[in-house]
């Protein structure tokens, strides 16, 4: 058996600044919890900024970032890594958990929820004081570098059940919680993502609250910031508002034509 080869952490590296407006003070408490070398959950409903917050964050604090999007085939060798056969011999590759915990990265697993659960309980302890990483099929306990951290996120309002994150993983993160951004600074980042003009920004945000208010009639999950900052772009090529509001926004997030109606009068009354 040979070693797996060197990796270039460079690669995880985010050369330039990712646009984020701070919302609630998550930025100081994101920068307090890697000086303390503490996990860190976001929760939030999907779109909201939590993937920009992080990747935000790695490029301020200096930090590789490794983002891993979870599901349910998702599985302990996926992250940790794996014997592999090459030629005649069997080497060993790093999963990207592995990756980060020996570089010093930040670890993003977005959606954790979505892995299997008995997936999800390697990371118990490397998210507590004892900061280690088992990897059972080489027999050793690796020590994450000071300057690791983990990071999850979760939609608590989308999850079943059975996709509860068990309380057992929950009381070992500190807990930034997500929310869509007020509408100041919602237009804001519209603006800044599509180059459309503000009037035309304010009117696809005073649409997202209107839709978002809908949540509690049949509809599942509010528009979120990225479907508005789609339906912008949309709109800055030339496609009409009421074209761009059903492709971007009324479709995406319902598949009932009675609700993709009501979205649709909801634009042509705005625009």
């Amino acid at each position: 058996m040979s070693p797996g080869r060197e990796i270039d952490i460079g690669r995880y590296r985010i050369e330039r600044e990712p646009f984020y407006v701070e919302v609630r003070g998550e930025v100081g408490l994101f920068g307090i919890a890697a000086r303390n070398k503490m996990a860190v959950m976001l929760k939030g409903p999907t779109g909201c900024g939590k993937t920009r917050f992080v990747q935000h964050m790695a490029y301020k604090l200096g930090r590789p970032l490794i983002t891993v999007a979870c599901h349910e085939d998702l599985t302990a060798s996926d992250l940790v890594g794996r014997y592999l056969l090459q030629g005649q011999e069997t080497v060993w590759m790093d999963g990207p958990l592995t990756i980060g915990v020996k570089h010093g990265a930040i670890v993003y697993l977005d959606e954790v929820v979505e892995a299997r659960k008995d997936t999800t309980v390697i990371i118990h302890p490397l998210s507590d004081d004892r900061r280690v990483l088992p990897i059972e099929k080489k027999g050793q306990l690796v020590e994450a570098a000071d300057e690791f951290m983990l990071v999850i996120s979760y939609n608590p309002g989308y999850q079943s059940a059975l996709k509860e994150l068990k309380q057992s993983t929950k009381q070992r993160f500190m807990a930034i919680e997500f929310d869509y951004p007020p509408s100041d600074i919602e237009t804001s980042v519209v603006r800044r993502e599509t180059g459309i003009d503000r009037e035309i920004a304010e009117r696809l945000v005073k649409l997202g609250g209107k839709v978002r208010n809908l949540k509690n009639h049949g509809l599942e999950e509010g528009v979120s910031t990225r479907l508005l900052i789609y339906a912008g772009l949309l709109m800055k090529q030339g496609v009409s508002a009421e074209q761009a509001c059903d492709a971007a926004i009324a479709r995406p997030i319902t598949d009932d034509p009675d609700m993709q109606r009501s979205i649709l009068e909801l634009a042509k009354a705005i625009f």
